[in-house]
């Protein structure tokens, strides 16, 4: 600081150094243009070499997200088997002589409408007749289902089939 080639700046019981400005040679436009140019330069190299490491970075995370070639031949190993076994199973059905019948088929759905209709309108004579009797009695629905003993398709979860 005493010869001058660095400054000496106090702020109340801080020093600060730092290099004599002055004593450096003062670069020219040309030079500053330059040294601009430079900078633009290594800034688009930085830019491209930053986007080529985000692809690279991309791709790996690809790779480690696939399948490994031993990892493939096991998968491809176990759906053979699967595939296999599949068709095993239809050809066991294909040469079964216990199939169904379309006309049975029909007749067994014709029964399961016929008997839904039934159900149905059995429930609501059911509904109907424990409504008249409710008219006259003096404790509620729930109550007079427990005295009497009835038990409700909905106590059991059971819901009449669509038609």
């Amino acid at each position: 600081a005493q010869q001058g080639r660095i400054r000496e700046k106090v702020y109340g019981k801080q020093k600060i150094y730092f290099a004599d400005q002055e004593q450096l040679p003062a670069a020219s436009d040309a030079e500053l243009r330059g040294l601009d140019g430079e900078i633009a330069a290594r800034t688009a190299q930085l830019q491209a070499l930053q986007q080529s490491c985000r692809q690279m970075e991309a791709e790996l995370k690809d790779l480690n997200g696939s399948m490994t070639t031993p990892e493939i031949a096991s998968e491809i190993e176990a759906l053979t088997k699967d595939c296999a076994s599949c068709t095993e199973k239809l050809e066991r059905i294909k040469s079964a002589t216990n199939h169904v019948t379309p006309e049975e088929k029909e007749k067994v759905c014709r029964e399961q409408q016929l008997y839904s209709r039934e159900w149905r309108r059995r429930k609501r004579m059911a509904s109907d007749l424990l409504d008249a009797i409710l008219e006259g009695y003096p404790k509620s629905k729930k109550e007079f289902f427990e005295e009497v003993g009835i038990e409700t398709d909905e106590d059991h979860g059971v819901v009449l089939p669509a038609t």
